[in-house]
C-alpha cells in the first residue's frame, strides 16, 4: 500500500481496560478514545496490536459488558473508511467474531507481515515469540485449544467471566509497574526478531506485550519497536510515509528506551 500524501498509520496496544479498577479504567478509556478521535483525521490505517481489555471472552451471544466508548469510536473509525486492525493478545485471545461483524475489523492471532511505502512491516502482540517461556507456551497452547474454549463456553457468562477475569488479575501480581531494559542479549523479542532477520530483510518489528516502550536498531535498514502501554507509558508510534517514530502521548518520551 501506498500511502496518500499526509497520511500516516498509527500503532498502539497494552491498554488493559478493565485494570486495576472500573474508574481508572475508565479515565485511560476517555484518554484513548481522543487519542483516536484526534488520529482518524489523518489516518490512512490503525494497528491495535493487542491486550485491549484485561479479559475478554466472547460466548456465542455475551460479550464482557462495559467499553462503550471505545467499541463506539471504534465502529466510527471503520464506518467512515479508516481500517483498524486487531491483534489478539494474551489477555484478550478468546475472540470469536464480534469485531469482525460488529466494528468491521480484520483480527489477526499471529505474526502478519504489511507493505506500506516499500517498507515491510512485521506485527505481532509477541506473546510466546523467542526463547524460554516455556510454561506459558503450553498453556497459550492449551488456551487457544477449541475444546478448552468450548469446555469454558458452556459455562455460564456470570461464573465464566468471573473466573476469568480474577485469574487474569492475579497473572499480573499487582498493580502494572514501570518494566525494565533487560539488555538486548536478554529480550526475547529481540532475540526473535534478529532470528527473521536471519531469513529475510524487515524494515520494521512492531510489538506489544512488554509494556516497556523500546526503540532498538537491530541492523541499518531495520528496526525493533515495542508500542509500550497506556497504563503507565502511553506510548504509540507512527508512521509518516517515510520513517516511523515512537512517541508518548502524555510527555513520557523521556522513558523510551533507545538504543
Amino acid at each position: 500500500m501506498q500511502l496518500p500524501p499526509g497520511k500516516k498509520v498509527y500503532f498502539l496496544s497494552d491498554f488493559h481496560l478493565g485494570a486495576p479498577d472500573p474508574a481508572r479504567s475508565l479515565e485511560r478509556e476517555r484518554l484513548i478514545v481522543r487519542f483516536l478521535d484526534e488520529a482518524r483525521h489523518d489516518a490512512a490505517a490503525i494497528f491495535i496490536v493487542g491486550d485491549v481489555f484485561d479479559f475478554w471472552y466472547e460466548y456465542k451471544h455475551v460479550v464482557p459488558k462495559g467499553y462503550t466508548r471505545l467499541l463506539g469510536k471504534w465502529a466510527e473509525i471503520t464506518d467512515s473508511g479508516i481500517p483498524v486492525h486487531f491483534f489478539v493478545g494474551n489477555h484478550d485471545m478468546w475472540m470469536r467474531d464480534y469485531f469482525q461483524k460488529e466494528l468491521n475489523t480484520p483480527v489477526y492471532y499471529g505474526p502478519t507481515e504489511f507493505t506500506f511505502n516499500d517498507r515491510l512491516f512485521h506485527v505481532a502482540h509477541g506473546d510466546g515469540l523467542g526463547p524460554g517461556d516455556h510454561g506459558y507456551k503450553a498453556l497459550k497452547k492449551l488456551f487457544r485449544n477449541p475444546v478448552a474454549q468450548w469446555c469454558f463456553g458452556i459455562l455460564p457468562p456470570r461464573i465464566g467471566i468471573g473466573l476469568a477475569d480474577y485469574f487474569s488479575r492475579k497473572s499480573r501480581g499487582g498493580e502494572h509497574a514501570e518494566e525494565v531494559f533487560h539488555g538486548a542479549e536478554n529480550e526475547w523479542l529481540i532475540t526473535y526478531s534478529k532470528e527473521v532477520l536471519q531469513q529475510k530483510k524487515v524494515d520494521y518489528f512492531i510489538f506489544g506485550h512488554r509494556h516497556l516502550p523500546i526503540d532498538y536498531r537491530l541492523s541499518e535498514e531495520s528496526r525493533y519497536v515495542n508500542l509500550g502501554d497506556w497504563v503507565i507509558y502511553f506510548t504509540y508510534a507512527v508512521f509518516d510515509g517515510s520513517e516511523l517514530t515512537l512517541k508518548s502521548y502524555t510527555g513520557m518520551d523521556h522513558k523510551i528506551v533507545r538504543g
